[in-house]
């Protein structure tokens, strides 16, 4: 009898597993927005929607599963700000399910082939609901949190792990989260002892969100001067959101910080509506003192359809060798930049970039550039 038992539980087994292999198997998971969702497993054909998401598959190491991509990868632009489209320019080529920004059109889904077994949807109130989107196509929609290295990294590192369990990525998934960490930390530990009298004032100008802007565009959570404990004049702006604001120029002046740092995502913005071109042709501009001191220094784009965590980590290494030299002596901001592409993106594109915006990456530069 015993005999027998086992026999029959391992036939149960047996046929569970053949079930598996043939019809899939399921994780229910629960996402951002506490919905309960099945996931077939394993996932081999995927599509992610809204601000940031391909991102987020570039950095676990899965762009092999996405399908198709919303029109937001394959829109032109005059500079492409984006690591990961740099070090992957097939995501070009992608057919396209929607508009950017979460836009998602469910009949271009329902036509995709081969058709995804899950839509991931970044800010998932975006557009079609997710509830409604699984409706008209039929394919199980996970919402997801994008986060950022401040306030909300919890929520990040969340949809990372997330991400990660359902596409076979977790070890990956756990690398990333622990590279940010690292970093992080590594700009913390730099610059902890510095007195603060030793740390001078400063402001970050010409910050993208939804589109270029002009230099009093800026970020009071910008999570560079944040690790490196910089003394961020625009820091008492902060709503509790990591979101970009604007200053009116007389409030720039009357601040007038030690140190600018330009967003050079603001050369898109076009000839007269630049932070470049407003530092060269408006006096109120030119009358800051960092101007006349020559303490103008370009940094990667802050935003760039949602915000570039490994540009962030390299502008936190560069503000930190130009606020801090002895502490960073060491440092090679450019190497750097390539090092976190590197393992981020897959390449080194630090070089691609820095040719993209004038060779202002990473140095002094001049309104009248």
């Amino acid at each position: 009898m015993f005999f027998r038992k086992r026999t029959m539980l391992s036939l149960v087994v047996l046929l569970s597993f053949l079930a598996s292999s043939c019809f899939g198997a399921e994780i229910t998971v629960t996402d951002c927005l506490g919905r309960a969702v099945d996931v077939p497993q394993p996932l081999d054909h995927v599509i992610i929607s809204g601000s940031g998401g391909l991102r987020l598959l570039t950095y676990l190491q899965a762009l092999d599963r996405v399908v198709a991509a919303d029109s937001g990868e394959e829109r032109s632009s005059i500079i492409n700000a984006r690591p990961y489209t740099i070090a992957h320019p097939e995501l070009k080529k992608l057919p396209v399910f929607g508009e950017f920004r979460g836009r998602d059109n469910p009949e271009l889904i329902a036509g995709l082939s081969p058709l995804p077994q899950v839509i991931f949807k970044v800010s998932p109130l975006s557009g079609p609901s997710p509830d409604d989107l699984t409706a008209k196509t039929g394919i199980p929609v996970v919402g997801l949190e994008y986060g950022n290295l401040t306030n909300e990294k919890e929520k990040l590192y969340a949809t990372l792990r997330l991400l990660g369990s359902l596409l076979g990525k977790a070890d990956r998934a756990e690398e990333v989260v622990a590279f940010f960490e690292h970093h992080l930390a590594e700009l913390v530990r730099r610059t902890a002892e510095v007195p603060e009298e030793q740390r001078p004032t400063c402001y970050l100008g010409g910050v993208a969100y939804r589109g270029p802007h002009g230099l009093t565009s800026t970020e009071p959570g910008y999570p560079p001067f944040f690790y490196t404990g910089a003394r961020n004049i625009a820091a008492d702006l902060a709503t509790g959101k990591s979101e970009n604001v604007h200053i009116s120029r007389e409030k720039l002046l009357e601040w007038d910080p030690q140190v600018i740092f330009v967003d050079l995502s603001t050369l898109v913005a076009g000839e007269e509506a630049n932070a470049l071109f407003q530092l060269c042709n408006d006096p109120v501009f030119q009358a800051l003192g960092a101007v006349n001191r020559g303490a103008l220094y370009g940094v990667l784009p802050y935003n760039s359809y949602n915000t570039n965590f490994g540009s962030l980590l390299a502008d936190g290494y560069f503000v930190g060798k130009v606020l801090y030299p002895e502490q960073f002596a060491d440092v090679d901001p450019e190497e750097m930049a390539d090092r976190i592409y590197t393992f981020l993106v897959g390449k080194p594109v630090f070089p691609l970039m820095n040719e993209a915006f004038s060779k202002m990456v990473f140095r002094s530069i001049s309104p009248e550039e």
